[in-house]
């Protein structure tokens, strides 16, 4: 336990898809949105492919595969975050074995934060609702003007939140933006296959390791 407390290392975890299996809650605004604008709602797995960079690009997505590129993004993107801020945490829960893994990482005395590309009100929300038991250093969403992942310099902030380099931190995500992030912030990456990205694309990306279970978190961290 001393090594673990003295050694200096840190990290952070994307939360959709990582943490947190939101895809019903967020997929279930979506559709709301639709048929709120006369649009029939995308299924589960479209909205499962749009996923991951910010909510802006998840309905641009979702309104031109619809065909209507005629509609203003930003106003359908309004809707849709009047339905999901109405109830962001209905069905959304943690992945089975992301809790016992998260305290073990906490009890070894690794700083923690987490940093999505959902909007930074709701990720409070959601981590709030779900993540209270734990201590993160930051929790971080998408804020207005500020950078979405994978630009690095989202990383800045939360480094200095854990007070470690980023050498000495770990990202951990579904996705190759995570992937991509960690690559341009010097941190290295770990991708995990249970989220909302294929696992063909993971391996394409080339993560410092990939995890197939959440029964793998902790050792990934702690090794």
């Amino acid at each position: 336990m001393l090594r673990r407390l003295m050694d200096g290392r840190a990290v952070i975890f994307d939360l959709d898809g990582t943490l947190v299996d939101s895809l019903d809650d967020i997929a279930g605004a979506l559709g709301a949105a639709f048929v709120e604008l006369g649009l029939a709602a995308p299924g589960r797995d479209a909205v499962r492919a749009w996923v991951g960079d910010g909510a802006r690009a998840l309905v641009a997505r979702a309104v031109h595969a619809a065909g209507r590129d005629d509609l203003d993004v930003d106003e359908v993107h309004a809707v849709f975050r009047g339905h999901y801020r109405a109830a962001p945490v209905v069905h959304s829960h943690l992945y089975d074995g992301v809790a016992a893994a998260l305290d073990a990482i906490a009890a070894a005395g690794v700083p923690m934060a987490v940093l999505s590309n959902k909007p930074h009100d709701l990720t409070t929300v959601v981590a709030a609702a779900l993540l209270s038991r734990w201590r993160f250093r930051a929790i971080e969403g998408h804020r207005p003007g500020g950078p979405l992942k994978p630009d690095a310099g989202a990383a800045a902030a939360l480094l200095a939140a854990l007070g470690v380099p980023a050498a000495a931190c770990t990202m951990i995500g579904d996705s190759v933006v995570d992937v991509a992030f960690a690559r341009a912030a010097g941190l290295r990456a770990i991708a995990v296959t249970w989220g909302l990205q294929p696992r063909a694309a993971l391996v394409a990306a080339a993560p410092d390791r990939l995890l197939e279970r959440t029964a793998e978190l902790a050792d990934a961290v702690l090794a």
